[in-house]
């Protein structure tokens, strides 16, 4: 048992299994098998001293990721960080990381509970890793506790697996009910990318209905997308329902990124402009959501996933 504190360290991690590491009050705990490591996945110590995973792949790509929030803060082709963390981000273990692919789950948004439910300012646990031909996978597990069932009284399971490849970044995120009741959430991928604001552009979401949250979020104004592509002129906040399976994201900056996904019916575009004069322009965000409520059964698994790639 390995003490994750202010002077804590873990060994590099290079063959096929990795711990699994847990949150207590004041203090997280990795258990560390030097055995059973996998290649191109290491267990390090992050900002604010929370633990952080960095993969590897073969091919050169590099991603990081949070235990804290289960939140991927870096995707890395090449030297270029494809995702954005705001110079405002926290890392203390108290408050949300502002920045990477945060999870808004079990909803999306304002609502009964806090803005976007609990599983962004969560800890993640570790349950599973792999090598695949040179490409690193790891798999992030949150289960309900007494602090989600202060907000959300029901019994879930949240695995979080996450693939880097040499020009890809995928995630499948999978909620189960082990309750022994029905419940309803909603959920999104609050993704934030690099960009030059001026001249980042979407395509693949005409035809789409729109809420249009600007300039009140709490009675967006129904609409269409009538534009091939779609831009961010100024304070941008806008679901579009039934969005394609794939979009494509010019950041402005010279990369085109194909965002695909299956069975996130939804997704959000979002800048918040004057709002956040510090950093507004260096960043967009271009979310797979799913808006309305999903109604799981006792048992039952609902599945998402989504495919980051770049030309």
């Amino acid at each position: 048992m390995v003490a994750i504190s202010m002077t804590w360290s873990l060994p590099s991690l290079t063959s096929s299994k990795l711990p699994r590491v847990n949150r207590y009050p004041g203090m997280a705990f990795a258990t560390v098998n030097k055995d059973t490591a996998t290649l191109g996945v290491k267990v390090t110590e992050g900002l604010g001293n929370l633990p952080k995973v960095v993969l590897t792949s073969s091919h050169g790509s590099e991603a990081e990721l949070y235990l804290y929030g289960g939140c991927v803060t870096s995707w890395k082709v090449g030297s270029k960080d494809l995702l954005f963390v705001r110079p405002d981000a926290v890392f203390n273990g108290q408050k949300p990381i502002s920045g990477g692919i945060p999870h808004c789950f079990p909803q999306f948004g304002p609502g009964p509970m806090q803005q976007h439910g609990f599983a962004r300012n969560s800890n993640w646990s570790i349950v599973d890793s792999e090598n695949v031909d040179g490409s690193p996978v790891i798999t992030l597990e949150l289960k309900d506790s007494p602090y989600s069932r202060a907000m959300w009284d029901y019994s879930f399971q949240a695995l979080y697996k996450i693939t880097l490849d040499k020009k890809s970044l995928s995630t499948e995120l999978k909620i189960t009910n082990t309750d022994k009741t029905a419940f309803s959430f909603t959920t999104a991928l609050h993704t934030y990318f690099s960009a030059s604001v001026s001249g980042a552009s979407v395509r693949g979401l005409k035809g789409c209905k729109t809420l249009n949250k600007d300039p009140d979020p709490k009675n967006p104004v129904e609409g269409k997308e009538e534009r091939d592509v779609v831009t961010y002129p100024g304070f941008v906040d806008c679901v579009y329902l039934g969005a394609a399976n794939e979009l494509y994201l010019d950041n402005g900056l010279g990369d085109i990124i194909s965002i695909k996904n299956t069975n996130w019916p939804d997704a959000v575009l979002w800048n918040p402009h004057l709002t956040m004069e510090a950093c507004y322009k260096d960043f967009v965000c271009v979310e797979n959501a799913q808006i309305g409520n999903v109604e799981l059964e006792p048992e039952k698994p609902w599945v998402a996933t989504q495919q980051l790639s770049v030309g």
